[in-house]
């Protein structure tokens, strides 16, 4: 028997085990994840505080680790560095031709303050920090944004939940169907609107096609 054909009985003969293999059967391949390893990623905090270590925080400590670890990048007050996010401000802004999506002005759960820095920052030494780290930042950034103005607050699991931010009324639960746009009772994969139009440009990147009307819409993202 030569070499491909030898080749193509064994695929087929794993095809053949593969497709008579039933459902939810073991193969014997990997192990089951240890507890331990279960807890090293499940680390999200939500926003009715499930997920929240023990710990807590002030503004004076998270003023100390934020200009350590933090305002590299972020500047010492929120207002970001270069091309970096800004985390402070833009209150009011969401309306207007170039929002400041922040903390204080877009963000809907103090949760996700605390989730994000948590599990990615600081920039390159992801969850170095503790969680009375963790806590004190996040403190100093309600600060920063108003949403508590006692620098003397302390923030920790007991009180988290009773802190809100100014945008959580504005976020809600998406009503419509987590369905595929539809034509004739089918999934629509092509073709699926009479016509396409631009309604706004994306100037700076240059990533639109050009028209006459080169200053039409608000696109702008510099």
């Amino acid at each position: 028997m030569s070499k491909s054909l030898k080749l193509t009985s064994l695929l087929a003969a794993a095809a053949i085990g593969v497709t008579t293999a039933q459902a939810g059967e073991k193969f014997g391949i990997g192990r089951e994840a240890t507890k331990d390893e279960v807890a090293a990623w499940d680390i999200d905090v939500r926003p009715d505080g499930t997920g929240l270590p023990d710990g807590s925080g002030t503004v004076a400590d998270g003023e100390e680790i934020f200009a350590e670890r933090c305002a590299v990048c972020h500047g010492d007050f929120g207002e970001g560095v270069d091309r970096w996010p800004v985390l402070a401000g833009g209150q009011d802004t969401l309306s207007s031709d170039r929002p400041v999506k922040t903390i204080g002005s877009y963000w809907p759960y103090l949760s996700t303050v605390y989730d994000y820095i948590n599990r990615a920052m600081p920039f390159g030494e992801a969850q170095s920090l503790t969680p009375d780290e963790v806590y004190a930042i996040t403190a100093y950034l309600l600060y920063m944004n108003d949403v508590v103005t006692d620098d003397e607050f302390e923030l920790s699991k007991e009180n988290f939940t009773d802190i809100h931010l100014p945008n959580e009324e504005n976020f809600f639960e998406d009503p419509r169907p987590d369905t595929a746009t539809l034509k004739d009772g089918e999934p629509c994969m092509s073709g699926c609107k009479e016509k396409v139009e631009i309604t706004m440009r994306a100037r700076v990147l240059d990533v639109t096609p050009d028209t006459e009307d080169d200053e039409s819409g608000a696109g702008s993202i510099d």
